[in-house]
């Protein structure tokens, strides 16, 4: 795949890493790998790590695209975005409104709702702005166990698992200290899948589906990264004709939100109905060891390199310079 691309043709290129959101550890585990299989495509590529750098610096070092690596706010939320649309410099993964919205879980399911996309029902909570009756009536309305979470953090940081009623005021309170949106979730009991896509437009295609299988369920930041307890499996074993209509289903979603270049879908099917629910999109999602769109594209045939090389080929502008905009 990579040997339509001339690595030369990339000019010098900043993977984006490191950061300033909570996720930072894990951009730098993504970046040194997005970083190492690129310069071994012959792609003079360098590391830039924005909590360490100003922006302008790429335009000052003569940087002519950008490899986004971040993860959460300020990476993955339309802000580096819309500063890499300010300095004219093409980028991978979606744009910036995109980005905006992805990000924050709760306008993703509105989206979806919208669009008649399945996602499991919800509340929102504002930090500082709820009465401890109005917590206690959310189990009533979701069911038990639900799940808590922050609106606009990635890698499972803050998601507490609510069993019972006396578990509400400090799985909020978690949640809350680090956001001020507080997202409370309906549970879906069943397989737990993600898909990746990549592409833009008519163009966007799914990945094959990848089945999750955690320790006690939990898929939780450290189960996510740094252990080797959760399984992943991939072919993902689904009944058949699921697989496909789960890679249909969020294709449609990806494309709803306008999404570009890549992302990853996380999606509950319950085990009752089969019905699949969307949980959320990432729209610039791990490139770890451990990470699942590198996973997924390997058994589909595409290496780690290659991977990276296609999504930094499809870099690209809201706003391509030169043309007159609106």
């Amino acid at each position: 795949m990579s040997a339509a691309f001339d690595p030369k043709a990339f000019g010098k290129v900043a993977v984006l890493m490191g950061g300033l959101s909570a996720e930072r550890e894990v951009s730098l585990m993504s970046g040194s790998g997005v970083l190492k299989a690129l310069q071994s495509r012959g792609v003079d590529a360098h590391a830039f790590d924005p909590a360490e750098r100003d922006l302008v610096e790429l335009k000052r070092k003569g940087f002519k695209r950008c490899f986004i690596a971040l993860h959460g706010r300020f990476g993955e939320d339309g802000t580096v975005q819309g500063a890499l649309e300010l300095l004219g410099i093409p980028y991978t993964g979606s744009g910036v409104m995109a980005s905006a919205i992805a990000i924050d879980k709760v306008m993703t399911k509105r989206v979806w709702l919208a669009e008649g996309i399945p996602t499991p029902k919800y509340a929102l909570l504002r930090r500082g702005a709820y009465q401890r009756e109005q917590l206690m009536k959310i189990p009533d309305d979701l069911g038990l166990p639900l799940i808590v979470k922050p609106a606009r953090e990635g890698s499972s940081i803050g998601v507490a698992k609510v069993q019972g009623y006396s578990e509400m005021q400090a799985a909020v309170d978690a949640a809350a200290a680090l956001d001020a949106d507080v997202l409370c979730e309906q549970f879906i009991a069943g397989d737990e899948v993600t898909c990746p896509i990549l592409g833009t437009g008519d163009g966007a295609r799914a990945l094959p589906v990848i089945r999750i299988v955690a320790p006690e369920g939990n898929y939780d930041y450290q189960n996510k990264y740094f252990t080797d307890d959760t399984k992943y499996l991939v072919p993902c074993g689904l009944p058949e004709g699921e697989e496909a209509a789960i890679q249909e289903l969020v294709v449609k979603a990806y494309r709803v939100l306008g999404c570009r270049g890549w992302g990853r879908i996380d999606v509950m099917i319950d085990a009752a109905s089969r019905k699949p629910y969307l949980l959320e999109i990432n729209t610039s999602p791990g490139m770890t060891g451990h990470s699942l769109v590198p996973m997924s594209a390997r058994a589909a045939g595409i290496s780690y390199e290659d991977l990276c090389v296609q999504l930094l080929a499809d870099a690209t502008l809201d706003q391509p310079q030169g043309g007159q905009g609106r």
